[in-house]
């Protein structure tokens, strides 16, 4: 067997065995969340009634709860949504009285473009800035890039958000503080283009330390290799070698850590939503969360977790497959 159908075979085993453990995984997920939705302070009928809460009676309330079925145990509630769920049924949402799969639908793809831009600009800021840095390591430029990532890696998305409100929005005055677009202006391209800088930018620079350091520090490493040293003293033009020979080997390190900032990632685009009343689904993550709205927080929940699986397992093959030295071992 050669050694390409070898390494096909490993990334084939390590593939499925990684959805093998996906099932049980959110199974576990999904019914920790119910079981704990049980205890929780949370009065799921607050968000059904919204301001009418405080003045309905103790037994209208008892009445409404077990018309809705919110007094079954946890272990009924989730078998009932396992049931549905299995016929395609992803419920109704009581917070935003709607169904689930028409909320969804509404709200992804602006969660999507979010993230789509921030981590866009994350990873070519990234590349740009490590490389250099990386090729110059103990410069001027290197220290001044290493410098402002180490002090912008202890910056949570949130704060840097609030940042971006106060100098560029509140202060310069020059871009939108927050939502979709101006009041009663239409969601074109350029309405939501201009809305979209500050909360991807935000995002974007809470994730690019971590991402640039990574590449500066590979870079570097590779840089006295023997290739390395073997192309430059053939002649080859420092250009080349970057581009041909220290680059393609310093990419699978920078999507290790791309893999592995997935979860933080999700958490910051919450935080970034929420701060630019962004209509993503973390506003309604989060309201479902204070509502105890199980059709929709189970479905985000276990969404999340599945998008968080699957996107690591698509960077450790990606390392895989750039590296060849890196074994497939699941």
């Amino acid at each position: 067997m050669t050694r390409s159908r070898f390494r096909d075979r490993g990334i084939g085993a390590m593939v499925g065995l990684r959805l093998a453990t996906l099932v049980p995984v959110l199974v576990v997920v999904s019914a920790a969340l119910f079981a704990a939705a049980a205890v929780s302070p949370f009065d799921p009928l607050v968000g059904y009634l919204g301001a009418r809460y405080e003045s309905t009676s103790a037994a209208d309330r008892t009445l409404l709860t077990e018309q809705l079925g919110l007094d079954a145990p946890w272990y009924q509630l989730y078998g009932r949504w396992l049931a549905a769920l299995g016929t395609g049924d992803l419920g109704i949402s009581r917070s935003f009285a709607q169904p689930v799969g028409e909320l969804l639908a509404q709200r992804i793809p602006w969660t999507m473009l979010l993230v789509l831009a921030a981590m866009g600009v994350a990873v070519t800021v990234a590349l740009i800035a490590g490389v250099w840095s990386g090729m110059r390591r103990g410069g001027v430029v290197d220290r001044i890039v290493t410098a402002s990532c180490v002090a912008m890696q202890g910056l949570p998305p949130f704060v840097v958000s609030l940042a971006a409100i106060a100098v560029f929005a509140v202060g310069l005055g020059w871009l939108p503080p927050a939502g979709l677009t101006d009041a009663g202006a239409d969601a074109g391209f350029g309405q939501v283009a201009r809305h979209l800088v500050l909360p991807a930018a935000a995002l974007a620079v809470s994730q690019v330390p971590w991402l640039l350091l990574a590449v500066r520090e590979s870079v570097s490493d590779r840089r006295g290799e023997d290739f390395v040293v073997g192309a430059a003293t053939r002649g080859i033009d420092t250009a080349t070698i970057t581009r041909r020979h220290i680059l393609p080997t310093s990419l699978a390190p920078f999507v290790t850590i791309l893999g592995a900032r997935l979860p933080e990632v999700v958490v910051g685009a919450v935080l970034v939503e929420e701060i630019f009343s962004w209509p993503g689904v973390a506003g309604a993550f989060v309201q479902s969360a204070k509502d105890l709205d199980m059709p929709l927080l189970a479905v985000l929940t276990v969404g999340t977790t599945c998008a968080v699986m699957l996107g690591s397992l698509l960077a450790d093959v990606a390392v895989v497959v750039l590296d060849p030295r890196v074994r497939a071992d699941g």
